[in-house]
C-alpha cells in the first residue's frame, strides 16, 4: 500500500507568466504534493525550526527559507514539527515550465538559467544570507502592478539566483523519476543505466565494464572524473535513492527494502543511510510522515 502525495491543481492559468500567493499564518497545513509542469520559488520568513520535506530530503529551515521546486514528480512540503509560529510571512510564486522557452535557455546569456533550472528538478535551496539580500525583491513583487514589468522582474531576480555559487540540491537525484543520472559522455551514460537497471542485484565493477568495455581501472578513473564518486559510492547512491523512495511510497518492512535495493545485509544498509542521511531507515520514514496532515 502506498502512502498519499498529493497532485495540486494550481490556480495558474494559462494565459498568465506567474502567478503570486502571498501569506500571513501561523501553522503549516499543506500536505505533500507536487504540480505538473509547474515550477515553483518559495520564500519563508519567521518559521525557524520548521521541517521542509523535498524528495528524500527531510531537514528544520532557519529564519529565512527560499526554494525552489522544477521537478514535476517531486513531492514537497513545509510542516509545523509540533512548533508554535505566530505571523510566518510566505510567498509563493509560480510560474509554468515553459515560461523560458529551451532553445533561449541554451543561448550563452542564460546559460546559467537552464543550469539552476536542471539542479532544481531535485529542489534546491540558498543560504539564509543569500536569501536575505533577496527577500524585499521577491516581496515587492507581489505589490507590482504593472504586468510586463512584473515579468521582467521576476525574470531579472531568477536571473540573478542563478548566478549565486552557493545553491544546494536538496534531494538525490535517484530519488527523482524523472531525473535519472545523465552524463555528457556516452560510456558513463550506458554505465549508469546498466547500474539503474541492476542496482537490485549484486553487481560489480567488473560487471559494469565488460558492458561498456573498458578495464576495471580505466572505468574506475572515469566514473571518478565524471561525477566525482568512486563506484561503490555511485552504485550506493542509486540504491539509497531507490530506498528512501519506498520508505516514503510503501509499507514494507525495513529489512525488505534493504534487500529489495541490492544491500547484503541490514547493519550495512542502516550504516550507509545513516552517514548520507544523517538517521537511520527507521527514523528518516518516522520523520517523514509522523505530522499528521491536512488538506
Amino acid at each position: 500500500m502506498k502512502n498519499v502525495i498529493f497532485g495540486e491543481i494550481t490556480p495558474l492559468s494559462n494565459k498568465d507568466c506567474f502567478t503570486i500567493f502571498t501569506r500571513l499564518k501561523n501553522v503549516f497545513t499543506y500536505p505533500i504534493h507536487t504540480h505538473e509542469n509547474v515550477y515553483e520559488l518559495n520564500f519563508i520568513e519567521n518559521a525557524k525550526g520548521a521541517r521542509r520535506i523535498v524528495g528524500d530530503s527531510v531537514e528544520e529551515i532557519g529564519y529565512y527559507e527560499l526554494v525552489l521546486i522544477t521537478g514535476s514528480h517531486l513531492g514537497h512540503s513545509w510542516l509545523g514539527n509540533k512548533k508554535k509560529f505566530k505571523d510566518i510571512k510566505e510567498v509563493t510564486i509560480q510560474f509554468h515550465s515553459n515560461l523560458l522557452d529551451q532553445t533561449l535557455l541554451e543561448r550563452n546569456q542564460f546559460k546559467s538559467l537552464g543550469d539552476m533550472f536542471e539542479k532544481a528538478k531535485c529542489g534546491i535551496t540558498f543560504p539564509e544570507e543569500t536569501i536575505a539580500k533577496f527577500k524585499d525583491r521577491i516581496v515587492s513583487l507581489s505589490k507590482e502592478t504593472n504586468g510586463a514589468h512584473s515579468v521582467l522582474n521576476f525574470i531579472g531576480l531568477l536571473y540573478d539566483l542563478s548566478l549565486c555559487d552557493d545553491m544546494r540540491v536538496l534531494s538525490s537525484k535517484s530519488f527523482n523519476e524523472e531525473d535519472a543520472e545523465s552524463y555528457d559522455s556516452r560510456r558513463i551514460n550506458k554505465a549508469y543505466h546498466f547500474m539503474l537497471e541492476h542496482f537490485d542485484k549484486q553487481i560489480k565493477l567488473a560487471d559494469v565494464a565488460k558492458v561498456v568495455n573498458m578495464s576495471e581501472t580505466a572505468l574506475s578513473r572515469f566514473i571518478k572524473k565524471r561525477t566525482g564518486k568512486n563506484y561503490v559510492d555511485a552504485l550506493n547512491d542509486i540504491r539509497l535513492g531507490h530506498a528512501t523512495r519506498m520508505l516514503v511510497e510503501t509499507t514494507h518492512s525495513i529489512i525488505e527494502i534493504c534487500y529489495l535495493c541490492g544491500f547484503n545485509n541490514l547493519s550495512n544498509f542502516n550504516r550507509i543511510f545513516k552517514k548520507k542521511k544523517n538517521c537511520t531507515p527507521r527514523e528518516f520514514r518516522n520523520n517523514y510522515w509522523k505530522t499528521h496532515i491536512i488538506i
